[in-house]
């Protein structure tokens, strides 16, 4: 590796309900997140169903970092995180919607908004 290439991260905080955007060990980006199931109080039963349905509530990149693709970076290595993890994604986030319009390798993980 060169050492001025950066280095981009996809991490899940899940204590924080998000994803998070590390470039070269700075956080510049989240996506955060709302599990409907962990947070209705469910016993389970929703789980045994079918897969956790899990929104993707918003995206938020740093501003001085902007208009780098970086939004589509982490909005990506949610939804591969997600496919990992059998989540559905109810994307209410309008930037995470046309990410998937534009990839659709993505559309059979969503539910309706």
């Amino acid at each position: 590796m060169i050492a001025d290439t950066p280095t981009a991260e996809v991490a899940n905080n899940a204590s924080q309900s998000r994803f998070e955007l590390w470039l070269n060990g700075d956080l510049v980006g989240i996506l955060g997140y709302y599990d409907i199931d962990a947070n209705s109080g469910s016993t389970g039963a929703q789980h045994r169903r079918g897969a956790p349905i899990v929104s993707f509530l918003h995206t938020v990149i740093v501003e001085d970092f902007g208009h780098r693709g970086l939004a589509a970076v982490i909005v990506r290595g949610a939804l591969d995180a997600a496919r990992r993890y059998g989540w559905r994604v109810r994307p209410v986030c309008t930037y995470v919607q046309r990410f998937v319009a534009a990839h659709p390798e993505y559309r059979d993980m969503l539910v309706a908004v």
